[in-house]
């Protein structure tokens, strides 16, 4: 393999974990972009794209080698998340008249599958071509606690249009809950040592509800409207720009932006338009659209400045994350999207993460 214009190395990557083979798998497009991805949690630890003057950077966190990756401070840093993406309160849910317990790994509940959750495990890989990556994963019946046994597919597409495409598929043989997701941390003005803080952000969320949260990040069971606090991104605000609001209780809560936000949809399961958000420095902007009904916005307000890729370190708020999924805590709340998945059924998601600059 060539010289990689991220600066990684693939045999960095080579290892075995958990007794399988890891490596990194490199997609490239006709523009010259590059995403570098490991089979260790599906981790994008490289997506190269241009500024306005045609400098290219790395737009997400991540890690230089396997052993950093499984020693990281932050284990879901743009990996997959599952079976489970967000909280369930105190790692509890009753299906079918049986209760569960999962791990609790975030204060009293449970968060992205718990600490040996999707992030945590080698996935099979085959790259199909220099454009295509598929991940297949099983995990087995009771992994961290959830029913039925569950294989779970992901593929990764880099198109001419400089799009990213997440595609999941999954089946189970016996009822469970999925809600898989992809913990991207963007960092469109590249990263660096520091990595530049990103509450430059101009952002654009097409939601006009969101799920407001207790201080244990759990939602409250309310959807309340966006008009009128500093979750209102239907019109383009920067990040910064309300991040501080302490007379708002839900930025207290969140420590930040920490929220899952009610996607717009004229009819569910639909491809939609959900986020913008551009970086004025560079020009480099990302838009996403998924068929997801909930789009989790996190602002990176528990980083710690912790050494990532190249000598790269990632401080508070220089990264953000836009997480496509169902509702946080949907096991416990009979009226938000299901999130059960049952035997003869596919579980199905598809999110895209386009780049490029900002006229």
């Amino acid at each position: 393999m060539s010289e990689l214009i991220s600066g990684l190395k693939r045999e960095n990557f080579q290892a075995v974990v958990q007794g399988k083979e890891t490596d990194l798998f490199v997609l490239t497009n006709s523009n010259g972009m590059e995403v570098c991805i490991t089979n260790y949690g599906g981790a994008i630890m490289a997506i190269m794209v241009p500024d306005k003057e045609g400098k290219m950077a790395n737009v997400i966190q991540g890690h230089d080698s396997i052993q950093n990756m499984v020693n990281s401070p932050e284990p879901f840093l743009s990996t997959l998340v599952g079976r489970y993406g967000n909280r369930i309160a105190k790692g509890h849910f009753t299906m079918n008249g049986k209760d569960y317990s999962l791990a609790v790994n975030n204060g009293p509940n449970h968060l992205h599958g718990g600490p040996t959750g999707f992030h945590a495990r080698v996935w099979e890989a085959e790259q199909i071509n220099e454009q295509e990556l598929v991940l297949r994963y099983i995990s087995s019946y009771y992994e961290e606690g959830f029913p039925g046994e569950l294989h779970m597919n992901v593929k990764y597409s880099l198109t001419d249009e400089n799009e990213l495409i997440i595609d999941y598929r999954g089946t189970t043989n016996k009822k469970t809950i999925v809600n898989m997701t992809s913990h991207g941390f963007f960092s469109l003005a590249g990263i660096a040592n520091p990595t530049p803080e990103a509450l430059n952000n101009i952002l654009t969320i097409n939601a006009d509800f969101f799920i407001p949260i207790d201080e244990t990040s759990i939602p409250t069971g309310e959807i309340l409207k966006v008009e009128g606090t500093p979750f209102d991104f239907r019109t383009p605000h920067t990040v910064g720009e309300r991040i501080g609001d302490t007379k708002c209780q839900q930025i207290v809560n969140g420590t930040g932006y920490d929220h899952c936000y009610v996607l717009n949809k004229r009819e569910p399961g639909e491809l939609s338009y959900a986020v913008k958000c551009v970086e004025p420095t560079s020009g480099r902007k990302m838009e996403m659209w998924t068929t997801e009904p909930g789009v989790q916005f996190y602002s990176s307000n528990w980083h710690s400045g912790f050494a990532g890729n190249g000598g790269a370190t990632y401080p508070k708020y220089s990264a953000l994350c836009f997480e496509a999924q169902h509702f946080p805590d949907t096991p416990n709340r009979p009226y938000f999207p299901s999130c059960i998945l049952k035997p003869g059924e596919v579980y199905t998601q598809k999110t895209i993460y386009k780049f490029g600059v900002e006229e």
